[in-house]
């Protein structure tokens, strides 16, 4: 699983610490991390302090690969930032969306509901032909 950490130094253990701030869920979807969460890096590992990294955990939680995030954090500004895509926008966003689902909704449902009358409407229309067929035969039985 893929995490965005801030590297910081353990000055109790004398080692640099990985504290996880947020995790990937799905390609463009992540998750903050609101607890303190850290991963020991070893001795062998020296980074500089503060540094934004995208580590890749194993599901064990043993560190796969750890790569520097300045990268994946300038492709982020340039993808989202550049464009005027602010919480707000994305917000206002998902509202008109929910709204459109709404309303298709609703429009389901009405075309649903017609659908039920009008099969109703041709049962009743099959029911009378049906009716004035037998009523039809009745009178040409009596005429004879």
């Amino acid at each position: 699983m893929l995490y965005l950490a801030q590297v910081r130094k353990n000055d109790f253990l004398e080692q640099y610490q990985l504290r996880l701030l947020a995790r990937q869920e799905i390609d463009n979807l992540w998750a903050i991390i609101p607890e303190e969460a850290f991963i020991l890096l070893g001795k062998g590992n020296p980074m500089s302090e503060n540094l934004l990294v995208l580590v890749e955990l194993s599901p064990t939680g043993d560190i796969q690969k750890v790569e520097d995030a300045t990268d994946w954090v300038l492709h982020l500004v340039q993808t989202y930032l550049t464009t005027g895509i602010t919480p707000e926008f994305l917000q206002h966003e998902a509202e008109r969306a929910e709204n459109w689902r709404q309303s298709l909704t609703l429009q389901n449902q009405d075309l649903a509901r017609r659908s039920l009358e009008l099969e109703a409407r041709r049962e009743q229309i099959q029911a009378l032909e049906e009716s004035l067929k037998r009523e039809k035969n009745g009178y040409h039985k009596d005429e004879e």
